[in-house]
């Protein structure tokens, strides 16, 4: 499996980019990932990258990003920070990715069972982490309002997937070069919740423009 270069990164629509991450998580669902030579990767990508795609994902030593999308080196971005929320730091890696480096697709993925998710709505206080779950409160708030009826783990994981919905629509209401890019259809917003017990990654919502001045497209997965 070869490394992206700039031809092949360029070529790339947010669509496509999408479908390599579906493929990906496909072979790494069914233990068929490809067999790379990384360290032929280490110098095909010693001179530059070219990732086709950004991953804002949790820290969780399960929600590797690279592995579960069965990608290389030099493929994708790969942004991770506890319960996948975003802050002007992130955005700014997001617009290097994406605006500097050419990226097609911005993912926010989630998973289940989510420690920091569960912290938020246990309303645990702790130091720096507390302004860091305090992100989460919103989606706590929504899912409060929505669901009366569901059990302690239900609630938790209903929380995480509104979170990446969150997330994902704070992407381009707080990055105005995101947002144009989005709007020039260069780039696609993707919201994701991966599995811990599968493997298995499920695609939520994802946003696309086909040209510039064209309707969003809104698809359920």
């Amino acid at each position: 499996m070869r490394t992206h270069t700039k031809e092949t990164q360029s070529s790339l629509t947010p669509q496509k980019a999408l479908q390599f991450l579906k493929e990906g998580n496909q072979r790494f669902v069914g233990n068929l990932s490809y067999n790379r030579n990384l360290l032929q990767q280490v110098n095909e990508t010693s001179d530059g990258q070219f990732p086709f795609a950004v991953v804002l994902s949790c820290i969780d030593s399960r929600t590797s990003a690279e592995l579960i999308f069965d990608q290389g080196l030099g493929d994708i971005f790969s942004v991770r920070i506890a319960g996948n929320v975003l802050n002007n730091d992130i955005l700014g890696s997001m617009e290097f990715a994406c605006n500097v480096a050419g990226s097609k697709l911005v993912v926010v993925l989630g998973h289940s069972k989510c420690g920091a998710v569960k912290g938020a709505c246990a309303n645990v206080k702790m130091g720096h982490l507390t302004g860091l779950l305090d992100k989460i409160q919103p989606s706590i708030n929504k899912v409060t309002l929505q669901q009366t009826k569901l059990d302690a783990a239900d609630f938790v994981e209903e929380v995480a997937t509104e979170n990446v919905l969150l997330q994902m629509q704070q992407v381009l209401e707080q990055s105005e070069i995101l947002r144009n890019l989005y709007e020039e259809g260069k780039i696609g917003v993707v919201g994701a919740m991966y599995s811990v017990e599968t493997g298995e990654v499920e695609f939520l919502s994802k946003m696309f423009l086909e040209t510039a001045n064209v309707k969003s497209e809104k698809l359920a997965a």
